[in-house]
């Protein structure tokens, strides 16, 4: 089971390289213009864009720079033809930056949603897997609005654990079990004084299990992709 689940893992990521997608949260509203093409970042304002007020910044190294850039207001989002769907506006709603169309940021949204739709068809955990990985973008607020089936694997990835150190209030104690760990995979769980108290390897490739205690003061994993809650904790 576990090897069919690491072949299921391989084949997902091939179809997404591939652009393979099944399913869908409705019909996009199209962008216009080279949006239309799948690029969420058009090079220039584009038909049902709202324009900048402030006209274009000054270009140099003293040119004003902002961390955020100004979005557009909920009542002036609009694609360039048709209309968006309340789930769909709400999904926009404070993401849509002035001078961008609507209707490409609403296209990689729904490309999240098409994303997950997939991998969950070929195997659940590994749908799970990848949002805890960070392979799939930005789930939470697509799932939130505009594919609300997948709520659950959301949900279940906000308790698992990527690749990396993790520590103090991030840990919370249970079972977990790696998806589709490489040959590489190695983690360990220290307590206090940086006393070990759990550690272990997958060489072979295969799925393995660890219980993270309640003295844990840190879990370190490497090569093992993510981690995925089990029982009570998942």
């Amino acid at each position: 089971m576990f090897l069919r689940a690491g072949a299921a893992l391989l084949l997902a990521r091939r179809g997404l390289a591939a652009g393979v997608a099944a399913g869908g949260g409705g019909a996009v509203p199209q962008a216009a213009g080279p949006a239309a093409a799948g690029s969420a970042v058009p090079s220039g304002p584009v038909a049902g864009a709202e324009a900048d007020p402030r006209g274009s910044a000054p270009a140099g190294p003293h040119a004003a720079r902002s961390s955020e850039p100004p979005k557009i207001p909920a009542d002036r989002l609009k694609p360039a033809t048709g209309t968006f769907s309340k789930q769909q506006k709400e999904y926009l709603t404070d993401r849509v930056p002035v001078g961008m169309d609507p209707a490409a940021v609403l296209q990689t949204g729904q490309e999240t949603c098409d994303r997950l739709t997939y991998l969950v068809k070929v195997d659940r955990d590994t749908a799970v897997g990848a949002v805890v990985a960070g392979e799939i973008t930005d789930a939470g607020p697509a799932v939130a609005h505009l594919c609300t089936r997948h709520k659950d694997v959301v949900e279940r990835a906000s308790h698992g654990y990527a690749d990396g150190v993790h520590r103090g209030k991030a840990l919370r104690p249970g079972h977990y079990r790696d998806v589709s760990p490489t040959p590489n995979c190695v983690w360990e769980v220290t307590g206090p004084g940086g006393k070990v108290l759990a550690s272990g390897s997958s060489g072979d490739g295969k799925r393995t299990a660890l219980t993270i205690p309640e003295a844990a003061v840190a879990f370190t994993s490497t090569g093992c992709y993510a981690w995925l809650p089990e029982g009570d904790n998942g």
